[in-house]
């Protein structure tokens, strides 16, 4: 199976066919209390989220502050040290993991799309973070099966739908025991409840896979659009 990085662009509104529109899972209103409720983040950050909903063609694919801190909170707490990334666009998750690791912590972030993994970098040099991150591109799955196994802390997922499955079962062999798997988009814009396409379908697949997976602890989350939370036993 060939693995990209190629996300969905995640927008509302009626499929390219016209067959079915996304749905709204969480409740707007909620999601504006919640963003007015979380302590904001870095003033880089600010401007590369700005940077993203003014000059993107798929501004929705920002991690955004909410996610953004619960990735700083959840990192912080696991004390992680070493990070995998799949799935770079303009930086924006990257930058706020790698803000609250400590001097001796490394990100490895991955990104096929050498557009955004121009951005990126121009913003990873502009940040005292920017030294603990390492930006590869290229094939997503080729990537990680260069990783020596059970020495990464945590894997953040947020890429191509279709090969979700793919990067988990790698996200599997190269996390330690008792490091965490993230995947991001596991609602998929509530298309999982009836998948009629690929990416949909894929993500129920993976969503199933995990539910299944005897070697892990489970938490979804209905954070955005959906976080998976995965710990490997």
């Amino acid at each position: 199976m060939r693995c990209c990085i190629t996300r969905g662009s995640g927008k509302r509104g009626d499929k390219a066919a016209g067959i079915y529109s996304y749905m709204d899972v969480v409740a707007k209103e909620a999601e504006e209390y919640a963003l007015t409720h979380t302590s904001p983040l870095s003033p880089l950050l600010e401007e590369v989220e700005a940077f993203t909903l003014a000059e993107t063609s798929y501004p929705s694919m920002l991690t955004g502050r909410v996610e953004g801190r619960f990735l700083q909170l959840i990192i912080q707490l696991a004390n992680a040290q070493q990070i995998v990334e799949i799935g770079t666009f303009t930086g924006y998750s990257a930058l706020a993991m790698a803000e609250v690791l400590p001097e001796n912590g490394r990100l490895l972030t991955i990104e096929h799309n050498p557009d955004y993994a121009k951005i990126a970098r121009d913003f990873f040099s502009r940040s005292a973070s920017g030294s603990k991150i390492t930006l590869k591109l290229g094939e997503a799955c080729e990537i990680l099966k260069s990783l020596p196994d059970a020495e990464t802390d945590l894997v953040f997922i947020d890429a191509d739908k279709q090969n979700y499955v793919a990067y988990y079962r790698e996200s599997m062999r190269i996390v330690r025991r008792g490091g965490l798997i993230l995947a991001d988009n596991a609602l998929w814009y509530g298309r999982i409840f009836d998948p009629q396409d690929d990416d949909s379908r894929a993500m129920a697949e993976f969503n199933d896979l995990v539910n299944r997976e005897p070697q892990a602890e489970k938490l979804f989350l209905t954070i955005r659009d959906g976080i998976y939370v995965i710990r490997k036993r």
